[in-house]
């Protein structure tokens, strides 16, 4: 029996047993106000059910478990066949599965799709990032197969399926199937059309034969991969199945695993091309705008992802800050942690709100609104650069709010931590991400018009929006030797499109915090230095998660 002095108080509860999509403001906000009304009632309920999971303490075991055992790379079985497997516990297919039952791969399917999906993949990160990598991959790769439309019908229906067939055998033998995307090679990086991977033409048409090598293929189980090679007619896109149609396993060596920072649950492998078999996406010589469609879905997903990490760290940190005392009052009602926590939030309202806009863009996009589709050129690059840049700060901010407690593992926050700047360096760093943007402005004027109409939303409503708008039109209008000043010029992008966002649909209080401190600039560097004039407990409150 304990003795006295390891009684243990003053520690709060885990965050467990909640329903994370109804205890998220914001993010219920943003589901309603996108989805048309004859969709809400059954998409609520389906997220509801799946945020239940999401805060269900067996969800988060299995985050736990894939986490701690991370895959594991057998290149050959016992009798010294080559085999490339990789061997995952038993948790990633049990988060896999959910994820895929939950439609995360499915969002070209139905109205509404890509908002209903985009709120349920911001949850699903929460409970562990590493698996959202295949959902997302797979979700991506389908306007990329539709330039091939005899592959897309091929394919489609296994990508969207809400079974998870785990397993290498044939795709036309499953009932659903994942894709993973090799486009990065040694020599060049985000800078594809350095590839140097060859395709050779083989007798039968639209087939070829690769060799080359691969630097970053994640997901190196799936059903089969979306890759660049050069073909005679230049870069082409081509799908490389793992197995063959006759049930023969394709020529696909995992060299090794990646032992990265995060994301340890997911593997990326660097894997070799050697006279493996692959069929042509698209027409020879393009590419890269075959996976255009393709990049810019899986950058909207890394907003998505960075927003709910985001969103689970600020969760965890009002949740522990509205039970631990300290100096005689709960630290949540203390003026100085107070204002941590409430400029934790704003950012991470910000992000949400911000991402759920790009997914309803998609969603108008896919129905023809070629406005939307313009403001997603613009808008998908700033938001990729800008969001995923203030994950990481958020994140540690937030586990400094738990003291030495979120120092430890066993608080989660250390794994949010290690993941926080995935999203920022995944599908086009910082910089390429900037120069996208310069891209768009140079190429794409309806770019432009689109993005100033959606800000132009707000204006009037807030002085200080207002003057950041009038001080974007300034710097936009000399472009010339732009690139040196790009991350400026993108970062107040990224800001006056929030700041349009939360003037237009936040709560009073947090959209005068964020006009404040991020446009008006009365607020600093670090997290909690918010004018304290503002009504701070009520952003706070909007942030404790709910049950």
């Amino acid at each position: 029996m304990a003795g006295s002095t390891h009684t243990v108080t003053n520690q709060a509860p885990p965050l467990v047993g909640h329903d994370v999509f109804a205890g998220d403001r914001a993010l219920t906000a943003a589901v309603e106000r996108h989805l048309a009304p004859e969709l809400r009632e059954e998409a609520l309920a389906e997220l509801s059910g799946l945020g239940r999971s999401c805060g269900s303490l067996q969800a988060q075991e299995w985050g736990e478990q894939a986490n701690t055992n991370p895959p594991v790379l057998r290149t050959h079985d016992r009798h010294g066949h080559r085999v490339d497997e990789v061997d995952f516990h038993p948790a990633w297919h049990r988060l896999l599965g959910k994820g895929v039952a939950a439609g995360l791969t499915a969002a070209w399917t139905r109205p509404g799709g890509h908002v209903r999906r985009a709120a349920g993949f911001l949850m699903w990160t929460q409970v562990e990032a590493g698996n959202c990598c295949p959902l997302s991959m797979t979700h991506a790769a389908v306007p990329a197969l539709r330039a091939d439309p005899d592959l897309a019908a091929e394919w489609e229906p296994r990508l969207t399926s809400r079974v998870y067939d785990r397993g290498l055998r044939p795709a036309r033998l499953k009932a659903g199937a994942l894709l993973g995307m090799g486009m990065t090679e040694k020599q060049g990086g985000s800078d594809v059309r350095a590839n140097t991977t060859s395709a050779r033409p083989l007798a039968e048409d639209g087939t070829y034969e690769l060799t080359g090598h691969k630097w970053f293929c994640s997901a190196p189980m799936s059903d089969g991969f979306l890759v660049l090679a050069r073909a005679p007619g230049g870069l082409t896109c081509f799908l490389v199945p793992r197995v063959l149609a006759d049930g023969t396993r394709n020529v696909f060596l995992i060299q090794r695993l990646k032992d990265k920072l995060g994301n340890r649950s997911n593997a990326s492998a660097e894997v070799e091309f050697d006279g493996t078999w692959a069929r042509r996406v698209g027409e020879e010589g393009r590419g890269v705008p075959t996976i255009i469609d393709m990049v810019a879905a899986t950058r909207v997903d890394c907003v998505l992802g960075s927003a709910g990490l985001m969103r689970q760290a600020v969760a965890q940190a009002v949740h522990h800050c509205g039970y631990r005392e300290a100096f005689g009052a709960k630290l949540a009602d203390q003026p100085l942690m107070r204002n941590v926590l409430a400029d934790l939030a704003v950012e991470s309202e910000a992000a949400t709100t911000l991402a759920l806009r790009l997914a309803a863009a998609q969603d108008a996009a896919g129905d023809g609104d070629e406005r939307e589709r313009a403001l997603l050129r613009l808008a998908v690059p700033a938001a990729k650069y800008w969001v995923t840049k203030r994950c990481a700060p958020v994140v540690v901010e937030a586990a400094e709010c738990l003291g030495g407690n979120g120092y430890v593992e066993e608080s989660g926050m250390p794994r949010l931590v290690r993941e926080s700047p995935l999203n920022s360096i995944w599908e086009g760093a910082g910089n390429v991400q900037a120069l996208d943007v310069l891209r768009a402005l140079g190429r794409e004027p309806l770019a432009m018009d689109a993005y100033l109409t959606e800000v132009g939303l707000a204006r009037g409503a807030d002085h200080r929006l207002d003057a950041a708008i009038r001080g974007l039109l300034t710097e936009l209008a000399d472009l010339a030797d732009a690139e040196g000043r790009a991350r400026r010029l993108v970062e107040r992008l990224a800001l006056v499109l929030q700041g349009s966002l939360l003037v237009r649909y936040a709560p009073p209080e947090v959209a005068d915090a964020f006009c404040a401190a991020r446009l008006g600039g009365d607020g600093g560097a670090a997290f909690g230095t918010l004018p304290p004039t503002l009504d701070l407990a009520s952003v706070v409150e909007r942030a404790r998660p709910g049950t």
